[in-house]
């Protein structure tokens, strides 16, 4: 559908290498766009542009660590010199989870605000000259449901995606209406680096998620991938400032990952 069509635009997919952030760039790619992927090296992203190459797609890999802001300037440089502008910057790239409150240090909530609020904010603010001549530029930033949920055991990771959220509509406010922004907020997905967590932290922690979640699954990073497809697309041209909630259905507040003190 022309709609939902991205053909002749170029994106930017930070975390593109696996999970959501490869999903993302798969389904640009399949919609017609040019995508760059960054990850901390050129090689845990080059085969998912490998990968798009070879169905008939364009896609350059980029390293850059998120943590360094020397590093962002090259994302941006990089991909207007490949393709010749920036159309639609995803924000995707985030860590597995947190540590639980007393084992929190302020280094934790340091490195959480610089991955989720610093670098996204550097990225758009370097980005926003090429988008600015674009028709359509969207900014779309991976928050979390954790961002406004009342749970345990995540205190640095979700309040650095609450910090994203607000940090979504002010960007919306600030650069209307040539740039939307929005945001979509996942609960529990299916990605390697969510499988890390469970089984450092609760191995059960899987099926207790899906009993507390109305559709009885976790999600895909398909699922997340074809709302960023549609936030991206002419489809959404009248959607800005917005958080989009991709759940499966609430889970319960009730259920804690985290023991008592």
């Amino acid at each position: 559908m022309k709609m939902f069509s991205l053909e002749g635009k170029v994106a930017i997919i930070t975390g593109g290498g696996r999970g959501i952030g490869a999903a993302i760039a798969r389904i640009y790619a399949e919609a017609g766009a040019a995508v760059a992927l960054t990850a901390r090296t050129v090689e845990q992203v080059e085969s998912v542009a490998a990968e798009i190459r070879a169905a008939g797609g364009r896609a350059l890999p980029i390293a850059a660590n998120l943590y360094d802001n020397a590093q962002l300037p090259a994302v941006i440089d990089k991909t207007v010199a490949e393709f010749g502008g920036i159309d639609v910057l995803v924000n995707n790239a985030g860590a597995g989870g947190s540590p639980l409150f007393m084992d929190t240090r302020a280094e934790h909530m340091q490195q959480a605000y610089q991955l989720m609020v610093v670098a996204p904010f550097e990225l758009a603010r370097l980005a926003a000259p090429s988008m600015l001549q674009r028709p359509g530029a969207s900014i779309i930033n991976m928050t979390s449901v954790g961002a406004y949920r009342h749970t345990r055991g995540n205190l640095a990771h979700h309040t650095a995606k609450g910090a994203m959220a607000q940090f979504t509509r002010l960007l919306a406010a600030d650069l209307g209406p040539k740039i939307r922004v929005n945001a979509i907020a996942p609960a529990a997905v299916e990605t390697p680096g969510l499988r890390e967590v469970f089984d450092s932290r609760a191995p059960g922690m899987r099926e207790t998620i899906i009993e507390h979640t109305r559709l009885r699954r976790m999600g895909t990073p398909e699922d997340i991938a074809y709302a960023a497809l549609y936030l991206a697309s002419p489809a959404a041209s009248w959607i800005t400032g917005t958080v989009l909630d991709i759940t499966g259905g609430p889970v319960d507040e009730l259920f804690q990952n985290a023991p008592d003190l």
